[in-house]
C-alpha cells in the first residue's frame, strides 16, 4: 500500500477559481511542491530564477518571535497518474491526499518563501488552486507578481508572448525580439536574458526587455517608411545582426570588450538597421539580405571603435542613445564621402 500525505483543508472560491485553504508544516509543503522555473533552452516553465539571498532572508525572518506570512499559493495540476486526489470528509472538511515521494504542488507564489524551509516544522497557511493547467497558472502568476520588486520585466514579457493569441499583431516589438532570440542563424539566438535559468555555456548580453524596446523603434520607422510587415521586419533585423556578427565576430564572441551587445549598442544599432532598411529600394524586401547589410556596414563598421574605450564610452540613457546614434551616423556619412571622393 502506497504511503499518502494528507492535508486537511476547506474548499471555497478565490473570485472565479475554486481553491483549497489549509495549514501544514513548512517541511511538508516543501517536500510536496516544486518551482516551475523557466528553462530558456526549452521554453518550459515560467518562474524566475531562484534567489538564494531572498530565500535565506525569509528563513531567518520566519523563525523570529512574532513573524507571520500571507498564505503560500500553490496549484495542483491535472494528473493522470493518481498522484493526488481530493476527498470530502465530515463537517465540510476536505482532504488533499498526495502520494508521498511525489511533488505535485506547483509553487505559484511561494518559491522564495519556501526555498530554504525543508527542515522546519513551522506551521504555514496555504491556498491551493485546483486543476489549473500551465497556461492558466502562468496567467495567475503574472497577476500576482506583475508589480513585484525584483521580478524581471523580460520574464513577464515572455509570459505575454506565451499567452498571446496573435503576438505579431498584438506586440510586434516583442515578436521581433523573440524572433532574434529564437531564430536559427541569429547571433542573438538564446543569448537574450529572459529571466529564467540561463542556457548553459552562453554568456549573457542584453535583456529581452532591452531588445524589445530597441525593436519598437526599429519597427515604427520601417513600418511607416517602407510599410514592412512585422514578419519581414523581423527577418530584416536578423539579417542585419547576422551581417554585423560576420564582419565583427569578436563583438559577440568577446562581448565584455565591446559595447555592441550592451544596451547603448543595441538601441543605436537597431536605429542604424532601420536607416539601412529605409535606404533599400522601395517595396523590395527581398534585397534586405545579410549580404545587403554587410555591404553597407563594411563601409564604416570595420574602422569604427566599438570597444568600451571607444567614442561610445560612458554613454547611457535616452540622451546617450541619441548621442551614440549621432556619432555612428556621422561615421557612416564620412565613410560615404571618402568613397565618393576616392
Amino acid at each position: 500500500m502506497q504511503a499518502i500525505e494528507q492535508l486537511s483543508c476547506v474548499k471555497g472560491n478565490s473570485a472565479d477559481r475554486e481553491v483549497l485553504l489549509g495549514f501544514a508544516p513548512a517541511r511538508v509543503l516543501h517536500a510536496l511542491s516544486f518551482a516551475d522555473v523557466l528553462d530558456e533552452s526549452t521554453g518550459r516553465g515560467y518562474q524566475r530564477r531562484f534567489s538564494p539571498q531572498h530565500s535565506m532572508d525569509f528563513r531567518r525572518y520566519i523563525q523570529r518571535s512574532g513573524s507571520a506570512t500571507i498564505p503560500l499559493t500553490f496549484n495542483v495540476r491535472p494528473a493522470l497518474d493518481s498522484s493526488w486526489s481530493i476527498r470530502q470528509s465530515s463537517g465540510g472538511v476536505y482532504t488533499l491526499e498526495i502520494r508521498k515521494g511525489t511533488k505535485v504542488l506547483s509553487q505559484v507564489d511561494c518559491q522564495h518563501r519556501l526555498g530554504y524551509l525543508a527542515n522546519l516544522d513551522i506551521e504555514l497557511p496555504f491556498m491551493c488552486f485546483i486543476g489549473l493547467n500551465e497556461r492558466e497558472e502562468t496567467a495567475i502568476f503574472d497577476v500576482i507578481n506583475g508589480k513585484a520588486k525584483g521580478l524581471s520585466k523580460s520574464l513577464l514579457d515572455y509570459h505575454d508572448a506565451q499567452l498571446s493569441e496573435n503576438l505579431s499583431a498584438e506586440r510586434p516589438e516583442l515578436y521581433i525580439a523573440l524572433y532574434l532570440n529564437g531564430e536559427a542563424g541569429s547571433p542573438w539566438r538564446q543569448r537574450l536574458d529572459i529571466g529564467g535559468e540561463a542556457t548553459s555555456g552562453l554568456e549573457r548580453r542584453a535583456s529581452l526587455r532591452t531588445m524589445q524596446k530597441a525593436a519598437k523603434q526599429f519597427y515604427k520607422k520601417v513600418k511607416s517608411d517602407r510599410g514592412l510587415l512585422v514578419e519581414d521586419a523581423a527577418v530584416a533585423a536578423r539579417n542585419f545582426w547576422m551581417a554585423f556578427a560576420e564582419l565583427l565576430p569578436q563583438s559577440f564572441s568577446k562581448p565584455r570588450n565591446f559595447l555592441v551587445t550592451k544596451g547603448i549598442g543595441v538601441y543605436a544599432l537597431m536605429e542604424v538597421a532601420a536607416d539601412m532598411v529605409c535606404e533599400a529600394q522601395r517595396g523590395e524586401t527581398s534585397v534586405l539580405s545579410p549580404t545587403y547589410f554587410a555591404a553597407l556596414l563594411g563601409d564604416f563598421a570595420l574602422d569604427f571603435d566599438w570597444s568600451s574605450s571607444g567614442p561610445l564610452r560612458g554613454l547611457g540613457g535616452q540622451g546617450g542613445v541619441k548621442e551614440a546614434l549621432t556619432i555612428i551616423r556621422e561615421a557612416r556619412r564620412r565613410s560615404r564621402l571618402k568613397v565618393a571622393n576616392g
